[in-house]
């Protein structure tokens, strides 16, 4: 199953930091912090990604292309024409497709524009500037359970952003903008759909968040997968020190990936 990263914004809010790279390119412990969710994601057995690049895509594909010499020790002997050596090999198991979505397309044309790498089939969706130690697994499972077109795994949290209505029976019954009183819960990303998602996505200016995901809710398509674990976005300069320090201290909860068991891998 593939996993569809949203990498391809401004990063306006935390502008002091992205005039030099993309969000998704800012670093946690010396990796990006796309890097830390595609390792959230390949722990659970899934390693296809694609990356839905826009605003200075050059640098997100250079760091995959040159992934070896940024994760491996590299010998270069001048003496030998220009021979390069590359010890240790130190790679991942991932098949990684960097698509040029647009320098100013909004959300949902981002990923209607993806469609003909995804093909008909179910498919994964996150932002690049959050990490979590959702469990990809159990999501995967509430989401064939049900039957519907969309998952949003969703979390209650000091609200910034769009807020769910979510009926007992975990039916997302309207998808709206935040207010000053709501303490509903959020999207955190992690999101699960059918191919049929398409349908609700028009063109460039499609901003997902907005009238795909409530025409979803009005037509009791969307649901949601609750969660209570650790999420955190990185949207502001205090944040991203935040997940630093967590990751120095070696208490980065979303570092799953550190656990001697593995998770199932054969998830399809």
């Amino acid at each position: 199953m593939k996993v569809v990263i949203l990498a391809g914004g401004f990063g306006t809010r935390i502008c002091e930091e992205s005039h030099l790279k993309p969000k998704p390119m800012l670093e946690i412990g010396g990796k990006p912090i796309l890097w830390h969710i595609m390792k959230e994601y390949s722990y659970f057995g899934f390693y296809e990604f694609i990356i839905c690049c826009g605003y200075k895509q050059h640098v997100i594909k250079e760091w995959f292309a040159d992934y070896y010499l940024h994760n491996s020790d590299v010998t270069f002997d001048f003496s030998n024409g220009n021979e390069m050596t590359v010890h240790n090999n130190v790679a991942e198991p991932w098949k990684v497709t960097l698509v040029d979505t647009g320098l100013n397309t909004m959300t949902g044309g981002r990923i209607r524009r993806v469609q003909k790498y995804i093909g008909d089939e179910t498919f994964m969706l996150t932002y690049g500037d959050g990490v979590s130690n959702v469990n990809i697994k159990d999501l995967l499972r509430f989401h064939r359970s049900h039957g519907r077109i969309a998952t949003l795994t969703v979390t209650g949290v000091a609200q910034r952003f769009g807020v769910l209505d979510v009926s007992k029976d975990q039916q997302v019954t309207s998808f709206r903008e935040k207010s000053m009183d709501d303490e509903a819960r959020i999207n955190a990303g992690y999101m699960v759909f059918e191919p049929e998602i398409f349908r609700y996505l028009k063109d460039d200016r499609t901003v997902f968040e907005k009238e795909p995901m409530a025409r979803l809710a009005d037509e009791g398509q969307l649901m949601a997968y609750l969660f209570d674990g650790y999420w955190q976005c990185m949207d502001t300069k205090r944040e991203m020190d935040k997940l630093n320090e967590l990751w120095e201290m070696g208490q980065a909860p979303w570092k799953l990936w550190d656990d001697e068991n593995e998770a199932a891998k054969d998830i399809t």
